[in-house]
């Protein structure tokens, strides 16, 4: 069991070595940016790829004979797992990017591997594209056969999605402009956005200069004159961007409705629903059960407004702690406190943990030109795992990392559980393991506080879980409305955007969060509508995750079914992983449960707030 106190444990370990690799090591991918080993890397990865090429791209045999096709599966894993088609150095100079936005070295380099990578992916892709346009009625031969047992669901994905798959000059046309239609738009606008830097005054004659990312964490700052000054300079900054953020959002509108339409999508999410491996009606279900309790967020921003003192939340305003527990939380005393918990679910979480910052995968800090927010990513499936954080100190870093390391978490077990075919997570699961990890450090939390501190700390949960289920369900809305007014129109303006985008943050936020001059130009940085329809699986990893929450709750000996969870990567679909759990994701009454817990947990906060005199 974890200790009474943690910060007390903390305390006890001040003279244990302090954690100070804080930046990546990249060493085991290569040396430096200069690295020689990379053009042997490249060779070998075009060496490699080009004997799979002359070894099948003539023959039709294994399209015909399911023992044929086992081999040409086995060899394409083999290709997959080692070597890919960019190996360690598209992997490292992806990195090294997100390190320093603004380089045009990097860039540089970073551009000349995806073009070296996109020229072997389109040699290759006439695999796949065979595969998915075997015939239907030749399908169950493939699909029955025990010796493609391993590679059954790869095929019936395959073959699902063969009806929206065009023809190999085709799809080397979409590939070949895929950079510059979209990706470089997208770079554009956040690179431009990691290089602004506003002055913010803390005190009268305290003013400091801050990155973008920066003033991204001062917004919440519990200090009222402060976090107010930080939205003038990030409004400021929005606004300076505006006009080229219309004109790049229009650009991959454009070329998202294209590809649809060559591709046959009826409706713009489809592709992602398709990609994902998962029902549409899930995520319609999903969505409109979420989008009938947008009650539930607006009691919620009434409740914060008067614990704060305000008639009512400006829009920068949504996220700042209320309570007692604006504490400074240092990165060594963050990861100290997580590997407890760790410790207490499972401990090879907690040795999972230790590795990566052991062997520094976790870049910690803000920087100038580093990207802002954080991810986790991998590789290759012998690629080291990395973790780009954004520390500030604050509450919401501890729940970064160890949302973060849930994703870390994941991809170990799928390393160890599956084979380079399956070495993904759909995306409807993707964030289930994060969710899960963050809300069990926040329950840690929980534990010893007094009422005044469990009523902050329950805002705070409140708060994490109306934004990651509420608010990204009414960005998913949004982004429907924005891809239908620019199919309608032809072109969306900037106000026309920032309409859309204040009417439905306004349907979930209600009447206790004002729609605050400057909130119309939010899109602007929110890079997940970049990636379309993504926001949906926030929302849909939290309710699956707070299933599985109880369930170890209940039964701590669940977790072993919860590892065996994380490592089944893309071998089944989302609806069979969970049926094989018991949950049932297709029905209304799973998501409405969640829910529930959610209504609970706010009637227990209007309630100890009413007792405590705070109301």
């Amino acid at each position: 069991m974890i200790g009474k106190s943690w910060l007390a444990d903390i305390q006890k370990q001040s003279d244990a070595k302090p954690v100070d690799k804080t930046v990546w090591d990249l060493t085991p991918l290569f040396s430096s940016d200069e690295d020689p080993n990379m053009a042997r890397n490249q060779e070998l990865i075009e060496r490699k790829n080009q004997e799979f090429i002359v070894k099948w791209k003539g023959r039709s045999d294994y399209l015909e004979d399911p023992l044929v096709l086992k081999e040409a599966l086995d060899d394409f894993e083999v290709l997959l797992r080692n070597y890919g088609f960019d190996g360690s150095v598209g992997y490292y100079f992806w990195l090294r990017t997100n390190q320093d936005e603004n380089s045009p070295v990097l860039k540089a380099k970073f551009n000349k591997i995806k073009e070296f990578a996109r020229k072997i992916e389109n040699d290759i892709q006439f695999f796949q594209l065979k595969i998915c346009k075997i015939p239907q009625e030749k399908q169950g031969l493939f699909l029955d056969h025990p010796s493609l047992a391993l590679y059954k669901h790869y095929l019936e994905v395959s073959f699902r999605g063969a009806k929206y798959t065009l023809s190999e000059p085709e799809e080397r046309i979409l590939r070949l402009k895929y950079d510059v239609s979209r990706e470089h738009w997208v770079k554009m606008t956040s690179g431009f956005l990691s290089k602004e830097e506003r002055e913010i005054a803390f005190a009268e004659n305290k003013v400091e200069r801050k990155s973008f990312s920066e003033i991204l964490h001062i917004l919440d700052d519990s200090n009222k004159k402060v976090r107010d000054g930080a939205a003038a300079a990030f409004n400021d900054i929005l606004q300076k961007h505006v006009d080229t953020a219309e004109a790049e959002i229009n650009a991959i509108l454009e070329d998202k409705k294209i590809s649809d339409d060559l591709r046959g999508f009826s409706r713009p999410d489809q592709e992602r629903h398709i990609s994902d491996d998962i029902e549409t009606e899930v995520v319609d279900t999903m969505l409109a059960s979420v989008s009938a309790h947008f009650d539930i967020p607006q009691r919620y921003y009434q409740l914060k407004a008067k614990l704060l003192g305000l008639p009512k939340l400006a829009y920068h305003e949504r996220n700042v702690l209320y309570g007692a527990i604006n504490k400074s939380y240092s990165y060594d005393d963050t990861v100290r406190l997580i590997n407890q918990v760790f410790t207490q679910l499972d401990p090879a979480f907690a040795k999972i943990q230790e590795k990566f910052v052991k062997n520094s995968q976790i870049d910690v800090y803000p920087r100038k030109n580093k990207r802002s927010g954080a991810f986790c990513v991998y590789g290759l499936m012998f690629h080291p795992t990395y973790i780009l954080l954004n520390h500030t100190g604050q509450l919401e870093d501890v729940l970064t990392l160890a949302h973060e390391l849930g994703h870390g978490i994941n991809n170990e077990y799928m390393k160890e559980a599956q084979h380079a075919l399956y070495f993904s997570t759909p995306l409807a699961t993707a964030e289930v393991a994060s969710t899960f990890m963050e809300d069990f450090v926040l329950q840690e939390l929980l534990k010893e506080s007094n009422e005044e501190l469990r009523l902050a700390l329950l805002m705070k949960k409140l708060g994490d879980e109306v934004s990651t289920i509420f608010r990204q369900v009414a960005c998913y809305r949004f982004e429907q409305a924005l891809h239908a007014e620019f199919r309608q129109k032809g072109y969306v303006s900037k106000s026309e955007i920032g309409t859309l985008f204040l009417k439905h943050m306004a349907s979930y936020m209600g009447p206790g969060v004002e729609q605050s001059p400057g909130a119309e130009n939010w899109w602007v940085y929110w890079s997940h509508i970049r990636s379309f329809f993504y926001v949906y699986s926030y929302a849909s990893g939290l309710l699956i995750s707070k299933s599985l929450q109880s369930s170890v709750r209940s039964d701590p000996a669940f977790i072993n079914k919860v590892k065996r969870l994380l490592g089944t990567g893309c071998s089944e679909s989302p609806k069979q992983l969970f049926s094989d759990l018991g949950i049932d994701i297709t029905q209304k009454s799973f998501w409405e449960k969640g829910i529930s817990e959610i209504d609970s947990l706010l009637t227990e906060c209007e309630q100890l707030a009413g007792a405590l005199g705070k109301i």
